[in-house]
């Protein structure tokens, strides 16, 4: 501005004005500094999130399990995680991201900083299966009864007949390495680590083949034009085979088959019998209100159907 007033430019605005070079470079700093201004401020009320709603900045894109276009199209939502004991819902929180491995210990720390209880049996999907959700289940003396996220996979006759994945090469404890079915030799290389959102380091060890050039079963093993790689997390393994003794136990099938029923049942009855599938507010303040007089009136329903049928002293459901 001042450079154009030394030179005694006037600028000019409207149909038929012919802008000098200098106006023009002047208007592209300002769109720029505009545009600028709204990256910054996007990137703010994104936070971690990769998106937001205009219209509702607290809610995030993500797939519905409702996709009336079949087309896998991304709606404005919130992850809405729920805690059922004995048929009621004694715990509710509505969360940004839409996996639920990241809201499983934020919603366990709320629980018990509200009701001073440490759940003792706390039983969940595949969903909630990670390094750090069972690190933190085992320090604090809690048993998870958690579906390892390969559990139903390892059932397959594909999985089984797979010698190539790394769970099914024989691993050499002493020399820490593993032998892959051509009898090569994957020698340890380094320790790769991460941090999670929640602060939690994980690393997972790099295993390479000494040599896989000639291998008859290269194209079954690998596609890669290198020695084959395996990430192995033996912390993970170790969780994991705890876990899937855990649940196969008389205990833990019983309370698999009732969290179907009461956990997966409670959604069932909010969203067929009470028909409430969107929420008719914005802000998450609001919306989780909004859950939370959902989730009374589902344990007020819930007590009468009790006390109608006499089902009281029992908080499970017994294996037929």
């Amino acid at each position: 501005m001042q450079l154009a007033s030394l030179q005694g430019i006037e600028f000019v605005h409207g149909r038929g004005k012919h802008k000098t070079q200098l106006q023009r470079d002047i208007d592209t700093l300002i769109a720029m500094g505009e545009k600028r201004h709204c990256y910054l401020e996007s990137i703010e009320i994104a936070g971690k999130r990769n998106s937001y709603s205009k219209t509702d900045t607290d809610a995030t894109f993500m797939r519905m399990k409702e996709d009336y276009m079949n087309n896998g199209q991304l709606k404005p939502g919130y992850n809405v995680q729920i805690a059922v004991e004995s048929e009621y819902i004694v715990g509710v929180w509505l969360f940004h991201n839409p996996t639920d491995t990241t809201t499983l210990i934020p919603f366990l720390k709320r629980m018990r900083n509200h009701t001073g209880i440490k759940i003792e049996n706390l039983v969940a999907d595949a969903g909630y299966a990670s390094e750090e959700n069972f690190d933190y289940l085992g320090i604090n003396e809690q048993n998870a009864f958690i579906k390892p996220q390969y559990y139903e996979l390892s059932k397959t006759r594909k999985y089984k007949k797979d010698k190539f994945r790394p769970e099914h090469m024989e691993y050499d404890e002493v020399n820490n390495e593993y032998i892959c079915p051509n009898g090569k030799h994957l020698i340890y290389k380094y320790t790769s680590t991460y941090t999670t959102d929640n602060n939690y380091k994980s690393s997972r060890d790099i295993y390479e083949c000494e040599n896989c050039d000639g291998c008859p079963y290269r194209s079954q093993c690998h596609s890669s034009q290198y020695n084959r790689k395996i990430r192995v997390s033996h912390k993970l393994n170790e969780q994991n085979r705890k876990a899937t003794e855990l649940i196969t136990t008389d205990e833990g099938i019983k309370l698999r088959m009732n969290r179907s029923i009461q956990v997966e049942g409670a959604f069932g009855v909010i969203k067929q019998d009470f028909g409430f599938r969107r929420f008719h507010t914005r802000g998450k303040p609001k919306v989780e209100t909004q859950f939370f007089l959902i989730a009374f009136a589902f344990d007020i329903v819930k007590l009468c159907n009790r006390i109608e049928s006499n089902r009281f002293g029992n908080s499970l459901f017994n294996i037929a």
